[in-house]
């Protein structure tokens, strides 16, 4: 009998994984070998979960919560099961699907339903995933459709800035002394000054 680890993730730092937690201290999987990543699951680039994966060995036993904890790319998850379950040699157990438990079942039956269920749920996680996209992407959209401006609010420009602006188009003064009296830097300036011409057209 190997040791028996947990692996834990939420989307973000924001996110609580007091759910998840409870249900592996109910497994009595010490909490030491719990590796916590609080990051996307759409691939398997985590800090914590390489680490984990470094620390299986061979008959260790793995809890995790769901199937969409342990990743939302179907295929990758795919990959990493096959990895854990026949390089590792690694039992896996998900405790929200009772069928997704490698320690039963390793007869070709067990195996081939186990496999079955793994590529419906790994499907179902990828496909909530995508959903989730889709819903922001809409939900931005509709945002920007009522007027909702995102990312930093833009600084207004200088009262000056017309007036010197002109003057710079005339040639009357540079670049860098036109930036200095509207009070910004000379890429600000000019960065103004290329949205004012397309504008005006000028």
């Amino acid at each position: 009998m190997g040791k028996v680890y947990g692996y834990v993730r939420v989307s973000t730092r924001e996110q609580n994984e007091d759910r998840q937690m409870i249900a592996l201290r109910e497994r009595e999987v010490p909490e030491k070998n719990i590796f916590i990543d609080k990051q996307s699951g759409k691939d398997f680039e985590r800090p914590m979960y390489k680490r984990l994966v470094k620390k299986l060995k061979k008959d260790d036993l793995l809890y995790v919560k769901s199937i969409d904890r342990l990743g939302r790319n179907y295929e990758e998850i795919l990959a990493q099961w096959g990895y854990l379950t026949k390089e590792k040699k690694v039992d896996i157990v998900v405790m929200d699907m009772p069928l997704l438990d490698t320690r039963r079942g390793k007869d070709l039956i067990g195996t081939f339903l186990s496999d079955i269920v793994l590529q419906v749920l790994s499907f179902v996680a990828e496909n909530e995933r995508k959903n989730i996209r889709q819903r922001q992407k809409e939900g931005i959209e509709a945002a920007k459709m009522r007027g909702v401006q995102f990312g930093r609010p833009k600084n207004p420009l200088p009262t000056n800035f017309g007036k010197i602006y002109n003057q710079w188009v005339r040639g009357e003064i540079g670049g860098t002394g036109a930036a200095q009296m509207c009070g910004m830097s000379v890429t600000s300036f000019y960065r103004k000054a290329k949205r004012e011409r397309e504008q005006h057209k000028i």
